[in-house]
């Protein structure tokens, strides 16, 4: 497995932490709850993942609601909404990581993690907004 995947892992784990026990970013950014240790590249990979799309939060979940057609995004499970975020965040602010990687990566983790059509949903989400949000990425691709 790839270092940048683990690093995801982390991520999706810290952002569900954040929803599900409101715990304080500071907190899960230690990544103190892993239990072994973390090589620099993949824990600052994660931290990145997980400090951005918390601070952008109003911002990623107003993006979910306008490409999530006919659900709502209370309806979400903690982990689609959670690959969701760091995807778009990545996909926003990480403009170093191809659109591609990054939607295929979510796929990955939507398919490990979540439920048995959590890959084709979160499929459906980021291609949207790859394609409404990111057009002349998607040309060079």
């Amino acid at each position: 497995m790839g270092h940048r995947r683990k690093a995801r892992e982390y991520a999706l784990q810290g952002l569900y932490m954040h929803e599900v026990g409101k715990k304080p970013i500071e907190e899960i950014i230690t990544l103190e709850w892993v239990d072994k240790t973390i090589p620099d590249d993949i824990r600052d990979f994660a931290i990145t993942l997980i400090r951005g799309s918390i601070s952008h939060l109003d911002e990623i979940d107003a993006i979910i609601k306008n490409h999530s057609k006919n659900w709502k995004i209370e309806r979400l499970t903690v982990v689609d909404k959670s690959i969701l975020r760091i995807s778009i965040y990545a996909m926003n602010y990480m403009p170093e990581i191809p659109l591609v990687v990054t939607i295929n990566e979510a796929i990955e983790l939507g398919k490990i993690y979540g439920g048995e059509n959590s890959g084709q949903f979160i499929n459906g989400i980021l291609d949207a907004i790859k394609n409404a949000d990111h057009p002349r990425e998607e040309a060079q691709q």
